[in-house]
C-alpha cells in the first residue's frame, strides 16, 4: 500500500490563496440561492414541528389533532440541528439554520478536495474544489431546510476518512473518524446505512486481500461506532410504541398506520421518472389522481384502463383515501401486470428509475416544471435552465467515468460498490426521488477531478 499522503493542512497551507478565493466563490453562490430559492417543503415542516414539540414539551414528537404527542417518523438527526439552533435564534428560525448548511455546504468543499487529493493528487483536490464550490445542486440543497447539506457532508466525512484510514491502518483516529461519519448520516436518513455497510465490507475484504487483522477488527469498530446511536433510540421506540424499529420505517408511518403495499406495487408496475412521484405519489393521498396524468405505460389494454380508472374513482369518493380494500383492487392490478411482463417489472423499468435518478437535471427544488421536456415552446427559459443543469450533471458523471477507465483513482472499488448498492435500492423504490443519489456526489466529483490529472495511471481496486 502506497504512503500516507502529505497532510491536508500543508495542502491548505500551499494554496491558501487558491483556496480562499475558491471557498468566497462557493459561499456566494450558496447565498445566491438562499435569496432566489429559499425553500420549505412538506418535509422541512415536518422536521420543524418535531424540532419545536421537543423543545416545548421535551417529547421527540409532532403536532396531532389530540395534541402533541411521540413520533417515530423520522430520525432525530435533522431535529437536533433545528433545535440546537433554534436555541441560539428562536423557534422556528428557518433562515439561521439555512445560513448553517450554507456554512457547512462550503466546508463540505474542504473535504471532497481532501478526499480527491487521497484517490489521486493536488492538482484533482483542486479541480474537485472548484467543481463542488459551483456545484449546483450543493447550493440549491444548501438553501432548502432538509437533511441533504449534512448528508451529504458526513458521507463526504466517512469516505475521506475511510481512505485515510486505509492509507495509514495503524491511526487509529481516522477509523473513529469514519465511524462517528457514518453515525451521524444514520441518525440524519435510515439510508445512511448503505455506506457503513460498504465500508465495513469493503475493509473487510482489505483485510482477506492483505491478510491482516487488524483492518478486519478495526472494520467491527466502525460497524460498532456507527450503530451506537441507533441502541437508545430503539429502546426509546420499544418503550413507547411497542415495536422493534432501529430505524425509520420505510413508508415514514406511525405503527397503526395503514400503509398500502398494494398500490405502491402497482405504482412500480409503471414509474420511469421523478415527474410521475409529483403527478402521483405526492397527491396520494389527500388529492385528486386523475387517469390522464398517468403516462401511456401505466395501462397496457381496455381492462386494465377501465379497472385503474374505477380504482382511482373508489380512491376519490373515499375522501382521497386509499382503503384496504380500494389498495387489495390495485395489487391485483399489480400481479397481473408483472405476471404479464415480468422482465419491464423486474429489469427494464428499475434501469430507466436508475438512469433518471443519475441523468435528470435535477430541478426538483427549483421553480421548473418536473416535465421539463415538454417546455421548449411553453416556457424557453425554463427549458433552457433544465438543458444547461442536465448538462452540468452529465459532465460529472462522464468525467469521473473518464477517470476510472484511465485508471486514475485509487479505492475506486469502494465508491463504485457504494455507489451501485445505493442506484439499486432506490431504483427499486416506488418513488425515485433524485436528491437520494446526491451522498454519491462526493466521491463522484473527486473522481471528476482525477480525470484532469496528467500523471501516470493507478492501480484502482485496492490503491496499492
Amino acid at each position: 500500500m502506497q504512503n500516507a499522503s502529505p497532510a491536508f493542512t500543508e495542502f491548505i497551507r500551499r494554496n491558501r490563496w487558491f483556496l480562499l478565493v475558491a471557498a468566497a466563490v462557493a459561499l456566494a453562490f450558496r447565498l445566491l440561492f438562499l435569496l432566489k430559492f429559499r425553500l420549505l417543503t412538506d418535509d422541512s415542516l415536518i422536521y420543524g414541528d418535531i424540532a419545536k414539540v421537543w423543545m416545548q414539551h421535551g417529547t421527540f414528537g409532532q403536532s396531532f389533532d389530540r395534541g402533541p404527542g411521540p413520533t417515530l417518523i423520522r430520525m432525530p438527526g435533522y431535529p437536533i440541528f433545528l433545535v440546537l439552533t433554534w436555541l441560539v435564534t428562536g423557534i422556528e428560525h428557518y433562515t439561521a439554520a439555512l445560513i448553517v448548511q450554507i456554512v457547512v455546504d462550503v466546508l463540505t468543499c474542504f473535504v471532497i478536495a481532501d478526499l480527491a487529493r487521497r484517490l489521486a493528487s493536488d492538482r484533482a483536490a483542486k479541480v474537485a474544489f472548484v467543481i463542488t464550490a459551483l456545484c449546483t445542486f450543493f447550493a440549491n440543497y444548501a438553501a432548502v431546510a432538509l437533511t441533504e447539506t449534512w448528508a451529504i457532508f458526513f458521507a463526504a466525512l466517512a469516505m475521506d476518512a475511510a481512505v485515510a484510514a486505509f492509507e495509514n491502518p495503524d491511526r487509529r483516529s481516522t477509523w473513529v473518524t469514519c465511524g462517528i461519519a457514518l453515525a451521524c448520516g444514520i441518525l440524519l436518513r435510515p439510508d445512511g446505512g448503505m455506506l457503513m455497510a460498504v465500508v465495513c465490507a469493503y475493509a473487510l475484504f482489505v483485510a482477506r486481500r492483505k491478510r491482516t487483522l487488524k483492518v478486519a477488527v478495526y472494520a467491527v469498530l466502525i460497524g460498532a461506532i456507527s450503530l451506537a446511536p441507533l441502541v437508545p433510540w430503539t429502546i426509546r421506540n420499544w418503550r413507547v410504541f411497542h415495536v422493534f424499529q432501529p430505524l425509520t420505517p420505510v413508508n415514514a408511518n406511525m405503527p397503526w398506520e395503514f400503509v398500502p403495499h398494494g398500490f405502491q406495487r402497482w405504482v412500480r408496475t409503471w414509474i420511469a421518472d421523478y415527474s410521475s412521484v409529483e403527478d402521483v405519489w405526492f397527491k396520494v393521498a389527500g388529492d385528486d389522481v386523475p387517469i390522464g396524468v398517468l403516462p401511456a405505460r401505466a395501462i397496457d389494454n381496455d381492462a386494465q384502463r377501465q379497472q385503474t380508472e374505477a380504482l382511482l374513482q373508489a380512491y376519490t369518493k373515499n375522501g382521497y383515501v386509499i382503503s384496504p380494500q380500494i389498495d387489495a383492487g390495485f395489487d391485483e392490478l399489480a400481479r397481473e401486470r408483472i405476471r404479464n411482463k415480468p422482465l419491464r417489472y423486474y429489469v427494464g423499468l428499475p434501469l430507466l428509475r436508475a438512469a433518471d435518478l443519475w441523468l435528470r437535471p435535477r430541478t426538483e427544488m427549483l421553480p421548473i416544471d418536473p416535465h421539463w421536456w415538454t417546455l421548449s415552446e411553453d416556457d424557453p427559459p425554463q427549458f433552457r435552465w433544465s438543458i444547461l443543469l442536465a448538462a452540468v450533471n452529465l459532465f460529472y458523471v462522464i468525467t469521473a467515468i473518464v477517470a476510472l477507465a484511465r485508471g486514475k483513482v485509487r479505492y475506486a472499488g469502494l465508491f463504485l460498490a457504494f455507489a451501485i448498492v445505493r442506484t439499486a435500492f432506490l431504483a427499486w423504490m416506488p418513488n425515485p426521488e433524485p436528491r437520494y443519489v446526491l451522498e454519491c456526489y462526493p466521491a463522484l466529483i473527486a473522481m471528476a477531478g482525477a480525470a484532469f490529472e496528467k500523471r501516470k495511471a493507478v492501480s484502482y481496486t485496492l490503491g496499492d
